[in-house]
């Protein structure tokens, strides 16, 4: 991030079968070294496995997002020497980034014991499946992420007269 100036927002194409941009968000998060055929099979496979169990996937990783989304996290803030964890509220893309970014990185820790493993399919497409329909539930460890931050953003709320 330079300090002066603005840094141009990158926009992202739509993907290849929702037309979606947040799928294609999804898609490039779930990307490991540029592998973008990887991820999109794995998504889709995802997308596919909602859709056996009778749900709308579109709907369901849209209400997942909106589970997972932080509505305040805090950021660290210097004052006089000393620094404080100040609470601030997240705005549009910052939040769905976050969010985005949570649910990878749940399904990724999640354990093989932990989901229910598909025949012909790989692990990967379970624990995003998994995460994706445990998110939309409430549950799940991205949204206990969040529920984390938010505790901590509420712990801190004393220093929140040091927002800028």
């Amino acid at each position: 991030m330079p300090r002066t100036g603005h840094v141009k927002k990158i926009n992202v194409a739509p993907d290849p079968i929702y037309q979606n941009y947040v799928v294609a968000k999804l898609i490039n998060k779930v990307m490991v070294e540029g592998k973008k055929a990887v991820a999109q099979k794995i998504v889709y496979g995802a997308f596919d496995v909602i859709k056996a169990k009778g749900q709308d996937p579109l709907a369901t990783f849209e209400k997942a997002l909106e589970n997972i989304s932080p509505k305040t996290e805090v950021r660290p803030r210097r004052v006089g020497g000393a620094s404080y964890m100040v609470p601030i509220e997240v705005r549009g893309p910052r939040r769905q980034a976050l969010a985005i970014s949570w649910l990878v990185g749940a399904s990724r820790a999640r354990s093989a014991k932990e989901v229910e493993r598909l025949k012909n399919k790989p692990l990967a497409i379970s624990k995003l499946a998994t995460e994706i329909l445990e998110a939309a539930q409430g549950t799940g460890k991205a949204v206990a992420k969040r529920e984390e931050i938010h505790r901590m953003a509420e712990a801190n709320k004393a220093f929140s007269h040091f927002r800028w």
